[in-house]
């Protein structure tokens, strides 16, 4: 956390992954030390509580049981003020099923049933706590019978809302809307806006926020949830580092002028509350991201000094 502060960053999120059957005081230890330590370097931190697939909460049962989860965790964590539900749950690594029998976007439905749940739960315990829905990956393919059944945040935003309609929900569902905006590789910049396809990125807030007007019946706080550009290991790093790289990297200078050009974007954008980047260090596993401002061993990429000028207090 102390490094996590003196690279510029003054927000971090937290995870936990609820499985069925699962109970939150298990998952509490190792969070409430990273809370505590976040705390003691004026890093505010958040908490993602979500699920992968194999454990998707989409029965009453198991939407209320991952709900207390939520509940506990946040009584038991009173210095964290915002938690965001789900992860990516248009696609199917973290919902299934996506699509019903009849090709129906089962994906959404559920999730907004779940959130609605959660919502519910988790302001019992505290109601000036900040719930973030969405989540959402910034890319899918909208095919019922594909091999990887996934859906576009575009799409997924439009049946969010029509499940939230047709539930006749007075409460919301949530107080700010996530969605990660990665680009469609490392090598695209964040500049890159998609007009004309399903894809969301930070150039495409116009169209977001028109999406979440349409959904939700007015604009939503917006949260950038994850955004990262993999650099290539350089050959005096590469003994930190294992496996193999499975997806194109870019030189180290160009990640960290993609990083300026997302802050510089992003702080434009009048409804967006904050851009989170994934992540402070790189992963040692090459199949994992090495997208963080540090490499593995903790030495400074060139993105570290854009950080440190633009990241804190953004």
């Amino acid at each position: 956390m102390s490094e996590t502060h003196d690279s510029g960053f003054d927000a971090i999120a937290l995870t936990a992954v609820w499985k069925n059957g699962s109970q939150a005081e298990a998952d509490l230890p190792p969070l409430r030390k990273a809370v505590r330590a976040a705390a003691a370097h004026n890093v505010e931190p958040l908490i993602d509580i979500y699920q992968l697939s194999g454990d998707t909460p989409d029965t009453p049962d198991k939407r209320n049981a991952f709900a207390q989860y939520a509940a506990t965790i946040v009584r038991a964590l009173p210095s964290v003020h915002q938690v965001m539900i789900g992860n990516e749950p248009n696609l199917n690594l973290f919902w299934m099923p996506q699509f019903g029998g009849d090709g129906s976007d089962t994906g959404a439905a559920g999730y907004e049933a779940l959130l609605a749940t959660t919502y519910d739960a988790v302001k019992a315990v505290n109601p000036d706590l900040t719930v973030i829905g969405g989540n959402l990956s910034p890319h899918g393919g909208d095919v019922a019978d594909a091999s990887r059944p996934t859906h576009s945040p575009t799409k997924f935003i439009e049946d969010m809302g029509a499940a939230y309609r047709e539930s006749g929900r007075k409460q919301p569902l949530m107080d700010e809307f996530s969605i990660h905006v990665y680009g469609d590789s490392p090598r695209i910049p964040p500049t890159l806006a998609h007009p004309n396809t399903t894809s969301i990125g930070i150039a495409d807030y116009g169209k977001l926020v028109g999406l979440l007007r349409s959904a939700f019946g007015g604009s939503l706080p917006i949260v950038y949830g994850e955004y990262g550009v993999e650099t290539t290991v350089p050959p005096d790093k590469q003994s930190l580092y294992t496996g193999k790289e499975v997806v194109p990297t870019v030189d180290p200078q160009l990640q960290a002028q993609y990083y300026r050009q997302a802050i510089e974007l992003a702080r434009k954008q009048r409804d967006v509350r904050a851009l989170f980047i994934f992540k402070v260090f790189d992963e040692t596993r090459l199949e994992g991201l090495q997208s963080g401002v540090r490499y593995a061993d903790g030495s400074p990429k060139p993105s570290l000094p854009v950080i440190q000028q633009l990241g804190s207090g953004g």
